[in-house]
């Protein structure tokens, strides 16, 4: 049996958000001890640790966090890893959960008797949290990408915005006729595997993905050379800016900014940059935004970051850090943060919150766009060798794009070769 906290609800009902369904145990069992939190530097951290008090209140559990700029992050985990003992919990970004493996212990019995909903969170992100079947983190932070649109131009020549990567070709020509700017910024360049972004998402929309069951290389295949052929298309049927076959993920975020593309795949949190006076040409009422478009006939999908929450194994502290994921993972203290009229924090990983009313229509809609994506994508598989994998990968797609190789087949066939020795 659990004791529910005045303080937490309290807390939960400041920005009209629903009560807490996370419950302090019983009898206050962990009072006195401490658990100490190592988080990558992130404004939506601080704003729940500055609400870890009434954590604190309903179970006598003190809280401390340290953080950690995200460029130092990965090597901060990996010192914990092999020195161990300084925290007791860590936040772990997607792709490095299969090399960290021996950092975290697994958390799913004492997740499933504080009732935690699992269901709330979208496979896509969910999935990181799971290593050789058992419950090691919860997703906490975690983004997607949207289609940021021109909505004057749209408007001014006469489309709607895109559902279809068809429609999407379709409404960027018409722009083009009536306009100087180009349909649609895309990344094609290398930079840290941030062509294959839109590029996955065509691959899955085509009915393929990058390794089958038995863990070898299938992005080779008929669906994924269709994929490859129709993102490489876009530069030929000239709907990207000049120079897109070198450009990287800022290149096609400035392009939009500065009036020069029309539409512009990329992640959620770059909107407030897309309207920024200081950063950017556009207005507010300039800027619309959908779900990415899908493949004719397929189901819709988006790349995503997912970042975990685990209890590291060496910890002292295991329930009592246990009980502070708990309270850290219910959507009653995202959806607070997220209506927060002092913060501007936009990040949602749970699909009631995704879905909700209130949060999108502070938002304009763009979370339950998000929510649109994430209901049927799936989201990648990191293994110990992604950097190498997308390194591989990235290269074989810009080649592509820059003409240097021309036959999609035989560049992916040496990709997936080149990827299976290392697997």
């Amino acid at each position: 049996m659990k004791l529910f906290t005045s303080a937490i609800a309290i807390a939960a009902s400041l920005y009209g958000a629903q009560v807490f369904a996370w419950e302090a145990t019983e009898g206050r069992p962990y009072e006195g001890q401490t658990v100490n939190v190592l988080a990558v530097k992130s404004s939506q951290f601080e704003a729940h640790e500055a609400r870890v008090a009434a954590f604190e209140e309903a179970t006598g559990i003190d809280v401390v966090y340290d953080y950690v700029p995200f460029p130092n992050m990965k090597e901060a985990l990996t010192t914990e890893m092999v020195a161990g003992g300084e925290y007791d919990v860590v936040s772990v970004m997607d792709q490095w959960v299969v090399s960290l493996r021996q950092l975290m212990a697994p958390i799913g019995p004492g997740i499933e008797a504080q009732g935690t909903d699992l269901g709330d969170f979208p496979a896509a992100h969910m999935r990181h949290g799971m290593l050789d079947g058992e419950l090691i983190g919860l997703p906490v932070r975690g983004h997607v990408q949207l289609l940021f649109y021109r909505a004057d131009l749209l408007e001014a020549a006469g489309v709607t915005p895109p559902q279809t990567w068809q429609e999407m070709v379709t409404a960027a020509k018409a722009i083009q006729s009536s306009t100087d700017a180009a349909g649609i910024a895309l990344p094609y360049g290398k930079l840290n595997g941030q062509n294959l972004m839109v590029w996955m998402n065509l691959l899955w929309g085509k009915g393929g993905d990058l390794f089958g069951a038995d863990g070898n290389p299938i992005f080779n295949s008929d669906a994924g050379i269709a994929a490859t052929e129709t993102y490489v298309s876009y530069i030929n049927e000239e709907i990207v800016p000049a120079g897109s076959a070198v450009f990287v993920e800022q290149d096609a975020v400035n392009s939009f900014k500065q009036g020069n593309s029309a539409m512009l795949p990329v992640w959620w949190w770059v909107r407030s940059q897309l309207t920024d006076p200081e950063q950017s040409t556009l207005t507010p009422e300039q800027v619309g935004f959908t779900a990415l478009p899908a493949v004719d006939g397929a189901d819709r999908t988006t790349y995503t970051n997912t970042w975990i929450f685990g209890v590291t194994q060496e910890s002292d502290v295991k329930d009592a850090a246990t009980e502070f994921l708990g309270w850290l993972t219910d959507p009653a203290l995202e959806r607070e943060v997220l209506l927060d009229p002092e913060l501007s924090e936009v990040v949602a990983v749970h699909m009631s919150n995704l879905t909700d009313p209130e949060v999108n229509a502070r938002w304009g809609g763009m979370h339950q766009a998000a929510a649109d994506a994430l209901a049927t994508a799936e989201g990648v598989e990191f293994g110990d060798n992604w950097p190498r994998i997308a390194l591989i990968l990235e290269t074989a797609i810009s080649s592509l794009a820059s003409g240097e190789e021309s036959d999609v087949k035989a560049a992916l066939d040496k990709a997936a070769k080149d990827i299976a020795a290392i697997r």
